[in-house]
């Protein structure tokens, strides 16, 4: 009989939880690490949709990558959004597992999966914010290179397909070749990027001034959507799920989104 508690410790050999930001909250997140699971949903979000989907398909356990709880709670209405969605887990019986900035930290994680998506194969790391006990540097956002250069528009091309983007926003026209990469919001590693020299930069929920900054400098800077850079870490973590625990059922949620829309 495999658990809860058995998955959320696995998890934590794998991404383990020392790697995550002090901000973060990762975890069991709602239910019983008790509880007995034969089915788990793998989801980038503990959407309405997903929670109803994993309902539909008789889960006892859903696995996030962010949070389903990331802010304190000083209620639990049932005529709130949040509130009326943990009370739905709880009836259900449905516990919630995230794995947030220890997974973007991860080998194998959000970002060695990103970079391996855009045909690059990763050189290091951008900015390390720790180390392993045994003193070997881990971080986010990831270096990498492409075998040969390739054309900016070309490259758009590709990360518009490969990361199912409906639009790219973006700022460049260089040829590249030796890129960065951070899924979700990584505007904040902007200058760390410039000071190590890419030519291109690979993120999400970027600001006007980002772009600006970098058109001044000559870096290729594409935001591909937040959801869009996170979500191909999920298939990969249901297959590492499913390999280890091969009595059991995971599956990738078909309630996809929410992408930005351009109209």
């Amino acid at each position: 009989m495999v658990t809860v508690g058995d998955i959320c410790g696995y998890m934590d050999t794998v991404a383990p939880f020392y790697m995550k930001f002090d901000f973060d909250n990762i975890g069991l997140m709602v239910g019983d690490p008790a509880r007995p699971v034969t089915r788990a949903l793998c989801a980038l979000d503990a959407t309405e949709a997903v929670v109803a989907e994993a309902k539909a398909w008789g889960a006892e356990l859903i696995v996030t990558h962010h949070p389903l709880i990331f802010h304190p709670l000083k209620s639990l209405r049932a005529d709130e959004a949040q509130g009326r969605k943990l009370m739905d887990l709880i009836r259900a019986g449905i516990s919630v597992l995230s794995f947030h900035t220890n997974l973007d930290a991860a080998e194998g994680g959000v970002n060695d999966v990103l970079m391996a998506a855009l045909g690059a194969e990763v050189t290091g790391l951008l900015d390390p914010h720790g180390a392993h006990p045994d003193g070997t540097p881990y971080g986010v956002a990831r270096l990498g290179e492409l075998p040969e250069p390739m054309d900016f528009e070309a490259f758009l091309q590709r990360t518009k397909a490969v990361l199912h983007c409906e639009g790219l926003r973006y700022v460049g026209g260089r040829p590249v070749h030796r890129l960065a990469c951070c899924g979700g919001s990584g505007g904040g590693e902007l200058e760390a990027v410039l000071r190590a020299g890419c030519d291109t930069y690979v993120t999400a929920d970027l600001k006007y001034d980002q772009f600006l900054l970098a058109k001044e400098y000559g870096l290729n800077l594409i935001d591909a959507d937040h959801f869009c850079t996170e979500h191909p870490v999920i298939p990969e973590l249901a297959a590492l799920l499913q390999a280890r625990f091969p009595d059991l059922e995971f599956r990738v949620s078909r309630a996809l989104g929410p992408t930005i829309r351009f109209a």
